[in-house]
């Protein structure tokens, strides 16, 4: 099938700073920017697509305007990636910056020193509920966007949500909920939040911290959400340096369990030191304890992730610790057992992998199956056998986030497709994946017509939802 697309240049908006011959990491190679919004339609397909896959892979991630260096890879603008598929044919792929107040050049502290929640980057998810499309970053509001990848504009669900929102909500597969939260590097610190199905806040909690932490994500259960307050911490002489946070080894680590019907206090439980970006999920097992499955770095292991995107690490117990073998970020398991107050932990696997995936119907209820990027593969996990199985995209590749998608009607859990951005690692290229999850085999590949930086996360919206 031919390609065409049109493209258009970069807005100019706002001051901007040349990199130089010296550019980031995060600046070159397959995290590269690209420097405009392009568009191409009748995608060239090698395999065959599922004609089930009626529907939008959209994936968000930090995209710079041309010249700009943002000081951190997480602190680059919104970008969103999109490709629609129908009845086996790849209609068109597009890209487009999330149009915030940040993108306007606005602040993000107002005159007043308060913050404002809509001049953030929106740059780190893309997800629906209800009726609406939100692009997500942990600093701010989310920003509601079109099918067609077009800004709609802030949301603060009618006044009612004064926090930043987190970037990695958890939806309830039963009671169709939104259950989120925001966090602060001042007082209030943490603040939980509830969407009704129908999109309308209906809940917000303080929930009691000693200080203001990065909590990137968190987990729920049926019965409990799932805290983890984890030392890297607020520090805002750091303001202007990439990301005021870095490591405090004497802040401590723990989980808390805090009921979603609010009876009780938070109950916490003191873990080994660690940073965890991403859940995988949790769930409560027939004897009442939480199992809690994420990518836990260990204190070196996050140094060696954090300083070569442009953060800071501060406390010198962190480097030089440990030993080399211990700075994977893998796969690891807490057992949390509120009966009497203790917590196992051990890694499920050696392998280095990041950005756990499972079946989203799935969230917070058991579930086996979980997918996971690593250097160059997709790595299918088997939490009941304790079995894996990858499928290896390339020496240069570099494969993105996972989506699960269910093939209606399967009896498996696995029963679905797999959908992945894989780019080349010298920034040449980029193709939509689609794997099927039970063989973890590839049934189809879309060749976009524009390389894909490395970017985080994704969802699959279907044409039900779009």
């Amino acid at each position: 099938m031919t390609t065409s697309q049109t493209t258009s240049t970069s807005p100019s908006m706002g001051s901007s700073t040349s990199t130089g011959s010296s550019a980031p990491r995060y600046l070159t190679g397959h995290f590269a920017p690209v420097p405009d919004e392009t568009e191409g339609f009748g995608l060239e397909v090698t395999g065959t697509l599922p004609p089930q896959l009626n529907g939008r892979y959209l994936r968000n991630g930090p995209n710079p305007r041309p010249g700009e260096d943002p000081g951190h890879w997480f602190a680059g603008a919104g970008m969103l990636h999109g490709v629609r598929l129908r009845g086996g044919r790849a209609e068109w792929y597009r890209n487009r910056w999330v149009r915030t107040r940040k993108l306007e050049g606005a602040p993000f502290f107002r005159p007043d020193g308060t913050p404002d929640r809509a001049a953030v980057t929106a740059n780190t998810h893309v997800i629906a509920h209800a009726d609406k499309l939100f692009a997500l970053v942990e600093s701010g509001f989310p920003y509601e966007v079109t099918p067609d990848l077009d800004t709609v504009g802030p949301c603060d669900f009618g006044g009612r949500l004064t926090t930043a929102m987190t970037a990695h909500p958890k939806e309830d597969p039963v009671t169709g909920e939104l259950l989120f939260f925001g966090y602060s590097p001042v007082p209030p610190f943490l603040t939980y939040h509830r969407l009704s199905a129908a999109g309308e806040l209906v809940e917000s909690r303080q929930v009691e911290v000693p200080a203001g932490t990065m909590m990137h994500d968190f987990a729920i259960t049926e019965h409990y959400v799932v805290w983890m307050d984890l030392p890297v911490v607020f520090d805002l002489t750091l303001l202007g340096q990439g990301m005021p946070t870095r490591w405090d080894d004497g802040y401590g680590a723990r989980l808390g369990l805090m009921r979603r019907d609010g009876a009780g206090e938070v109950r916490w439980f003191d873990i080994d030191p660690c940073y965890v970006f991403h859940v995988g999920n949790a769930y409560e097992d027939a004897a009442g304890r939480i199992v809690l499955d994420a990518v836990r770095y260990s204190p070196a292991g996050f140094a060696a992730l954090w300083k070569p995107i442009g953060g800071a690490v501060e406390d010198p117990s962190v480097t030089g610790r440990l030993p080399e073998a211990d700075q994977a970020a893998c796969l690891y398991r807490w057992r949390l057992d509120p009966a009497t107050g203790t917590v196992g932990e051990q890694a499920l696997d050696d392998r280095e992998v990041e950005f756990p995936t499972l079946d989203d119907t799935l969230t917070g209820r058991p579930s086996r199956y979980l997918y996971t990027a690593a250097e160059h593969a997709i790595v299918k996990y088997d939490t009941v056998s304790g079995t894996s199985h990858a499928y290896d995209t390339g020496a240069d590749s570099a494969p993105g986030e996972a989506v699960f998608v269910a093939d209606d009607g399967a009896a498996e859990e696995d029963g679905g497709w797999l959908l992945s951005i894989v780019s080349d690692r010298a920034g040449h290229g980029s193709r939509l994946l689609v794997l099927d999850a039970r063989e973890m085999t590839p049934v189809a590949t879309v060749t976009l017509p524009r390389r894909v930086p490395a970017g985080f996360h994704g969802s699959w919206i279907p044409d039900a939802r779009a």
